[in-house]
């Protein structure tokens, strides 16, 4: 579950999400169809299935290999604002007027891991254009909105398809829908079915009733590390900016600049802000219930710091005590960074508790970035004699 840009949510199984291939008549869907067309395989396509307000296509169940490459490519960042579905009315099973009708986002990763367990199920599934992102997100975004649904479902003729009124949302849809304006607009009662896809089948034969277990939003190890990848990725940006800031401090001296200089000093230095990213990239989500204190920028110190007492125990830090020095401080400085960052992929946190740790923190690391700095440069300075 991702939350900046495609963080939040992104990928988990705690959504419903479906495709369209059809276009409304009056055309209000044409853009999205020349902007996404050409990106659906449609391999999921299996037949279509003939209503009243004309055929509705028919998707598998089960998943192709281009729909697991596509899950491995945007796991790891590639195209993944881009990996979505066209938005409407689409059919699993072979559904009818009394069939149920469930509601979700265009993000296909989480679409591919519902539709693989409504296999048995004959149900309706609406997309909304929430813009390629997951239910979770676009629903705290607003694209999920009450707007939205309501909008589909007079561009779909829904209320042709189906005799009853009643459509199943997501839970984690709920935060962006206010019920009681759908009610009055469309005629349709919302209900909120559990938060993982996986408990949608014993959900709907229970009568819509979700049990305890339903409504709890789990953030397991598995879950985090499913986000691990992506971050790694996104935030490369990160470490080549600091690899080369790191190289040019490294260099100057009191006659200038030296190249040689600069790669024997940042050669050790560019290690440990390696290891930083490993620590706040990877350590810091996959032993997140486990570090002492909430704040997630904390969190990453005290990793950071950790990482480091190892290093140095283990004669792997610079026997410069300068250097040495800097290394614990960009390592620190920058695992606590990384680390705040994860804030939007956890439902561990707010949006008020973020922005409230954020005062906090980024003072502090940008002042373990700027000693580290000097310290650099002053051993640089001093080498350079």
């Amino acid at each position: 579950m991702e939350c900046s840009d495609q963080k939040c949510g992104c990928g988990s199984s705690n959504e419903f999400v479906t495709l369209q291939l059809k276009v409304p008549e009056n055309g209000c869907d044409c853009q999205n169809v020349r902007d996404r067309s050409a990106r659906d395989s449609k391999s999921y396509i299996v037949g279509s299935i003939q209503t009243s307000a004309g055929n509705i296509p028919q998707i598998s169940t089960r998943l192709g290999w281009k729909d697991y490459l596509g899950a491995f490519r945007v796991r790891w960042g590639i195209r993944r604002n881009n990996y979505r579905v066209n938005p409407g009315l689409y059919a699993i099973g072979t559904p009818n007027e009394r069939s149920d009708v469930l509601v979700t986002a265009n993000y296909k990763l989480s679409f591919d891991t519902v539709r693989k367990n409504l296999e048995g199920l004959n149900v309706w599934l609406l997309v909304l254009d929430t813009k390629g992102i997951n239910v979770w997100c676009s629903a705290g975004k607003g694209t999920f909105g009450t707007k939205e649904l309501v909008n589909r479902i007079r561009l779909t003729s829904l209320d042709t398809i189906v005799q009853h009124k009643r459509i199943i949302l997501p839970q984690l849809s709920a935060v962006g829908v206010a019920a009681h304006l759908v009610k009055e607009s469309s005629g349709f009662t919302v209900v909120y079915g559990p938060v993982r896809a996986s408990d949608t089948q014993s959900f709907v034969n229970a009568g819509y009733k979700a049990t305890k277990e339903m409504r709890l939003v789990h953030f397991d190890w598995d879950d985090r590390l499913r986000l691990v990848p992506n971050d790694i990725m996104y935030n490369l940006r990160y470490l080549m900016s600091l690899l080369v800031v790191i190289s040019i401090l490294s260099g100057i001296n009191t006659h200038g600049y030296s190249l040689q200089q600069a790669l024997i000093n940042s050669i050790p230095i560019a290690k440990i802000i390696a290891a930083g990213y490993f620590a706040g990239l990877v350590l810091t989500p996959l032993l997140l219930p486990y570090i002492p204190t909430q704040n997630f920028s904390f969190k990453g110190l005290i990793i950071g710091v950790v990482i480091s007492a190892l290093l140095f125990l283990t004669h792997s830090l610079s026997g410069n005590v300068l250097v040495t020095l800097a290394e614990i401080f960009f390592l620190s400085g920058f695992s606590s960074f990384l680390a705040m960052n994860f804030t939007g992929a956890s439902t561990f946190t707010s949006l008020a508790g973020v922005k409230k740790e954020m005062k906090i923190a980024v003072p502090i690391q940008i002042v373990s970035v700027v000693i580290a700095a000097i310290l650099i440069i002053l051993n640089s300075t001093l080498s350079g004699r």
